[in-house]
């Protein structure tokens, strides 16, 4: 898969396109993917993916940005598996944020990337203040001579599957529904990084892993899974959030304790998978009462996963 960045590109090739911030690459993301990819390999077009960074709402007003679902690194991955050709970057800032209705179509989608076929959802807008509508496209289509596939979009027990439905059940704990809009578990990934050691003072060593989220779209304590390579997946608890105990509550970290595991795994990449909520987080009064928790959420883990207690 070709990445490519800049507001300046030429297409060597016709392209079918489609466009979205992709937050997640939900099961709606991957039906309007997959109707690109159909349509693109009977036509002999390029798979294109234009998408933005930062996402708009955080160059708007980063104080309100919603939490990320994925990082730009697990998007891509997720492209890549699904079959996409080409993802373009566009840097969003205040020359894109002026760009017309019009020149968004005419002058970047059509000169600079030679589309000749469009996919988006029915509810996409575009263009400067978001004036761009599903009836413009139809008509500069018209004008242009390219077609326009407009996806419905998919519900999942009378809600309709997005990046924020999603957040919305992540924030709830609920993992089985964001399993059901994602179409797989929630996971993050990230660079394991040296931490302040707390958790082996308190017999309980972790693998802290780097998260660009400000706010992440849930904290508490979970059991997951952590994949260390494609053939190592192992059980493990985690901890995503400020440690009102520890840490002065206001930068969120995810630490995953790994049962019995004794390598090193600093500076690699590892993916750690949600599968269900043990707890909230809460403030402990003591060192001695934070250690005796999360004992217990070990030992609930290994009792649910039928593991052995360590000797």
């Amino acid at each position: 898969m070709r990445i490519t960045h800049g507001l300046h590109y030429m297409a060597a090739t016709s392209t079918a396109i489609t466009i979205g911030n992709f937050d997640g690459v939900h099961l709606g993301h991957r039906l309007m993917l997959q109707r690109l990819d159909a349509h693109a390999r009977h036509h002999r077009q390029t798979v294109t993916v234009l998408s933005f960074e930062p996402h708009p709402r955080e160059w708007f007003a980063p104080e309100q940005a919603p939490a990320r679902l994925s990082s730009l690194r697990d998007k891509l991955a997720c492209l890549q598996q699904l079959g996409v050709d080409h993802v373009h970057i566009l840097p969003f800032s205040a020359q894109l944020a002026s760009m017309t209705a019009h020149e968004f179509v005419e002058d970047l989608l059509l000169r600079q990337f030679r589309m000749q076929h469009l996919v988006v959802g029915d509810d996409f807008c575009f263009g400067a203040r978001r004036a761009g509508s599903i009836d413009l496209l139809q008509q500069l289509g018209k004008q242009n001579h390219y077609s326009l596939d407009v996806v419905p979009g998919l519900t999942k027990n009378g809600t309709r599957i997005s990046s924020t439905a999603i957040r919305t059940a992540l924030a709830g704990a609920n993992l089985e529904l964001a399993k059901q809009m994602l179409g797989r578990p929630f996971s993050i990934s990230g660079h394991v990084v040296h931490g302040d050691k707390r958790g082996r003072e308190l017999g309980f060593p972790t693998a802290n892993l780097r998260i660009l989220s400000v706010t992440p779209p849930l904290t508490g304590v979970f059991y997951v899974q952590i994949r260390l390579s494609p053939e190592q997946v192992l059980p493990a608890v985690a901890n995503l959030g400020v440690r009102p105990t520890l840490n002065d509550g206001k930068k969120s970290r995810l630490e995953v304790h790994v049962p019995d595991f004794s390598g090193n795994l600093y500076g690699r990449i590892v993916q750690v998978t949600f599968l269900a909520h043990i707890r909230a987080e809460r403030p402990f009064t003591s060192l001695d009462a934070l250690r005796h928790q999360i004992a217990a959420d070990v030992a609930q883990m290994r009792d649910i996963l039928r593991l052995p207690v360590s000797a």
